[in-house]
């Protein structure tokens, strides 16, 4: 029996290409799709990894934050402390310096001169006193100077001439020069250790004769 196909050959290639083209937009709709969810999990597992490296920094950052917190309390700590330690340093110093100052002016002071007044404030010093000649002012100067570790920049604040009494009760007069003086002190670099006794400072300033 012969079989005659009755409907159109153009329409029927026309149908088949219709269905071949909504089969592979399905297939590649599905294909898209499939990447789509591929790319979704991708995407996911890369968020949840940075999340996580995130996560690790920021502890670690807290962590070195709470060092850098002690570091600084150390520092501070430090500092006090050294602070603390200067400020004994400085006591221990200042404690001596009468007793180097007072060895200075018995080292350097000339014959003809005698001491009536030693004035402190903070590194300033006057020192007021009786000298015989203007040269002896000079001489004390000039030793302050150029050979104490103790005393520095010396300057005469003033001088003048005073009439004193020879002895006690008695009318002839003495032609003298009354003067004062300003040193600062001097910390020397080789300073004495604060155990070690300094020359002894116990006699007296030499006296006018």
């Amino acid at each position: 029996m012969i079989l005659i196909n009755l409907l159109p050959h153009r329409e029927e290639r026309r149908q088949q290409r219709k269905r071949a083209f909504f089969v592979g937009l399905g297939a590649a709709a599905v294909a898209g799709a499939v990447v789509a969810a591929l790319w979704m999990v991708v995407l996911q597992q890369m968020t949840e990894a940075q999340q996580g490296r995130n996560a690790f920094l920021s502890a670690q950052i807290k962590q070195l934050e709470g060092q850098i917190k002690d570091i600084a309390e150390l520092r501070t700590e430090i500092e006090s402390l050294k602070a603390r330690q200067k400020a004994v340093e400085d006591l221990q110093t200042n404690r001596n310096i009468p007793v180097y100052l007072l060895d200075e002016l018995v080292r350097y002071t000339p014959e003809g001169i005698y001491f009536t007044g030693i004035k402190q404030a903070g590194d300033q010093v006057t020192i007021s006193g009786i000298a015989q000649t203007n040269e002896r002012v000079s001489e004390l100067l000039r030793n302050t100077q150029n050979q104490s570790q103790w005393l520095k920049r010396p300057e005469l604040v003033e001088i003048k001439a005073v009439n004193l009494p020879v002895a006690s009760g008695s009318r002839e007069q003495r032609r003298l020069l009354d003067f004062s003086v300003r040193v600062f002190l001097a910390q020397p670099s080789a300073q004495v250790p604060a155990g070690a006794p300094s020359a002894p400072a116990s006699a007296p300033a030499r006296k006018a004769t």
